[in-house]
């Protein structure tokens, strides 16, 4: 049997918490939130061994194995490296970090150790990316001619997303919460990126976050991506990352729909 500490219950740690249920593995999990009733909705709903609203709790626990690290980017250098001092294997929520100087100080405390760790990038695991990654390596496109992201929100943040974190300057904002899903998924399929040029657009509010983006990349090879980011206005809630190469396109369209098409033909 696995023992897993899921500390942070909003709705990615309960999206995760449901996969763990619905595991053929034995697994037995704990939880914590700071929110006792949010602690005491997930308990009663998913019938938790134990739950706590303070994170130091779960990782006294002599027999939890690992921990999975839901709570606000505000809090995950903390925790990690009270985990790590603790001996669990962390799993931890994307972003990893509010800056590159607190992402260093985690990764220099866990490869110290013998601890597996990891940062959960969920989109790697949907039926339309494998079977993007499926045409990348059959060289479906040909030569990569150019990589476009697209996020456009009408609202933001969602409406299923309502919370302080996600609209701050601080730790939140449309290009940290779901650009850095595909920008780690470009450095998976094509390599790293060497160069960036951007231009972010803010609101008068002063701790608001981000409300448009335009952003030029360059991988190694010189390929470019391009990003146009907008939120807060008119029409549908709109995310494509597409691919053209000099022999055809792929798109993935609002996370799940996969669109391919040779050139001088309609992509379906």
């Amino acid at each position: 049997m696995i023992h897993i500490g899921i500390i942070g219950l909003g709705a990615v740690g309960e999206r995760l918490l449901k996969a763990f249920v619905a595991s053929n593995y034995e697994i037995k999990l704990s939880v914590c939130d700071t929110s006792e009733d949010r602690l005491r909705e997930v308990r009663n709903t998913y019938s938790t061994e134990i739950g706590s609203t303070n994170y130091k709790d779960i990782l006294k626990m002599a027999d939890i194995d690992g921990v999975y690290v839901a709570v606000p980017p505000k809090f995950h250098e903390q925790i990690v490296l009270e985990a790590i001092e603790a001996g669990k294997h962390i799993l931890c929520e994307k972003p990893l970090a509010n800056s590159v100087e607190e992402a260093k100080r985690m990764l220099d405390a866990v490869v110290k150790s013998d601890l597996v760790h990891g940062m959960h990038f969920p989109l790697n695991y949907q039926k339309s990316i494998f079977n993007l990654g499926q045409l990348l390596e059959e060289k479906y496109v040909g030569t990569v001619r150019r990589i476009n992201l697209t996020m456009h929100f009408p609202h933001w943040p969602r409406l299923w997303q309502q919370n302080e974190w996600v609209a701050s300057r601080e730790q939140g904002g449309f290009v940290l919460e779901v650009g850095v899903h595909w920008i780690q998924l470009i450095q998976r399929f094509f390599g790293k990126i060497r160069a960036v040029r951007s231009h972010l657009h803010y609101p008068d509010t002063p701790h608001a976050c981000e409300i448009g983006i335009v952003a030029e990349m360059k991988l190694e090879d010189g390929t470019e991506v391009l990003i146009d980011g907008l939120s807060n206005i008119s029409g549908e809630e709109s995310l494509e990352f597409a691919v053209y190469g000099m022999e055809g396109t792929l798109k993935v369209r609002n996370w799940r729909q996969l669109l391919a098409g040779k050139k001088w033909t309609r992509t379906t």
